[in-house]
């Protein structure tokens, strides 16, 4: 099992993370947020805490809160991410900005993912590639760069709009933007026939497609695995699959992926996604299972 953490991202940083929170930065500005899985003590002190930090948020329910601005700082911004082996751009950018639901607009931990898809893209010509639950983009705009044909797909207008936005910011274009449920939108491209050589999923705990269809990771996830693996080119393929879960293993997805792995000889690997604090501290923060051939 491999434990994966960022490396080289100059514009990101965690600080530390604590009783249920964690200490950010962002380029030039430093976030204090909730973080569930973060059960332990914080190793700095809530003075150092928020002698740092330019702002702080407050939850007001289980999905939803506001911002308490302790220095100032602009509601939007951007950060930088380097692109390893991309054929279009050198770097990808990422419009952040505050939003009601304690994201800012980027998982940083994804970064290692990004570095997968280009190094592996970048090898293809022209490949397909899919990006399902695909939030800002990162996954979407990594492989763009390393020369893939992508399709976006996200069930929330705003956050596809967001997406597009970061596209632009990094100098690229052309990608396929879809607002539509991942499991209508796989099945589709089944009965369309279509099929690609690179796929990453995503997926939330829980979330609503557009048109209010409910998914439950649990629930969910075995049906929406037996679809996806209908459409991954058997010959030349990467498929990444994450879980932010509490409670999932590693196994999971292992189990999800091994039968394909054996049918189609690829090679199947699992783990863990993390965040090294500048604490010490590692922050846990998913699984993966990943299909390469």
């Amino acid at each position: 099992m491999e434990l994966l953490t960022p490396t080289h991202w100059k514009d990101y940083e965690l600080l530390d993370c604590g009783d249920f929170e964690k200490l950010e930065r962002f380029g030039k500005y430093i976030t204090i947020r909730p973080e569930p899985q973060a059960v332990w003590a914080k190793i700095y002190t809530d003075k150092d805490w928020e002698k740092q930090a330019h702002i702080r948020f407050i939850p007001k329910s289980s999905s939803s809160g506001e911002w308490k601005k302790l220095k100032p700082m602009p509601d939007q911004w951007d950060i930088q991410y380097p692109v390893k082996g991309g054929k279009d751009t050198d770097h990808i950018v990422f419009r952040l900005g505050l939003t009601s639901f304690k994201h800012v607009g980027v998982f940083p931990e994804q970064a290692c993912n990004w570095d997968v898809i280009t190094t592996h893209m970048s090898k293809l010509n022209k490949p397909k590639f899919l990006n399902l639950f695909a939030y800002t983009g990162g996954a979407s705009i990594a492989a763009k760069a390393a020369g893939a044909d992508v399709t976006h797909v996200d069930s929330i207008r705003q956050v596809v709009t967001w997406a597009n936005e970061n596209m632009q910011k990094s100098n690229l274009d052309n990608i396929r933007w879809m607002v539509d449920d991942a499991l209508k939108f796989v099945k589709k491209e089944i009965r369309r026939g279509n099929m690609y050589q690179g796929i990453i999923l995503d997926p939330p705990a829980f979330g609503h497609g557009p048109n209010g269809e409910k998914w439950k990771l649990e629930d969910n996830i075995a049906e929406m695995m037996d679809s996806v693996l209908q459409i991954v080119h058997p010959e030349k393929h990467l498929l990444i699959l994450n879980a932010y879960s509490l409670g999932f293993s590693a196994m999971v997805p292992e189990n999800l992926l091994r039968p394909f792995a054996n049918k189609h000889k690829s090679g199947l690997s699992i783990g863990e996604l993390y965040l090294q604090a500048k604490s010490g501290v590692k922050l846990p923060l998913g699984v993966w299972g990943r299909l390469e051939k």
